[in-house]
């Protein structure tokens, strides 16, 4: 089995601010509508904007500087018993990708695992 491994950090207030400045705008060139939906029924919103932006550069960062992968091409939402997954587009990519995330009032933090 290979598997390949990324990881990202980001400070919540930087996902605010993105959004204050850009709004709309950089919501939609970042994050599919499910992931919208979904951090917007949350208490406290860039928190899990920023958890979903750590997860797709932590998939980024496992999947190596050799694909042509772009922030839409994948997105993070929940299985059926909340597990956070990774769906990505194109359907030939091999493997499985594993998320994990996790986020506090200032920080949120994602890891990535692909396995092949």
């Amino acid at each position: 089995m290979k598997f390949s491994t990324g990881i990202d950090i980001i400070e919540v207030e930087r996902m605010e601010q993105a959004i204050k400045r850009w709004g709309k705008h950089f919501l939609e060139h970042v994050f599919c509508p499910e992931e919208i939906a979904y951090a917007e029924k949350q208490k406290f919103p860039p928190q899990h904007y920023a958890a979903r932006f750590a997860a797709k550069e932590a998939v980024l960062k496992a999947l190596g500087n050799n694909k042509q992968v772009f922030w839409k091409d994948m997105k993070i939402v929940h299985d059926a018993n909340g597990k956070p997954i990774c769906k990505y587009k194109d359907k030939k990519m091999n493997g499985k990708i594993h998320i994990s995330l996790s986020h506090t009032r200032k920080y949120a933090v994602a890891n990535a695992i692909i396995t092949s």
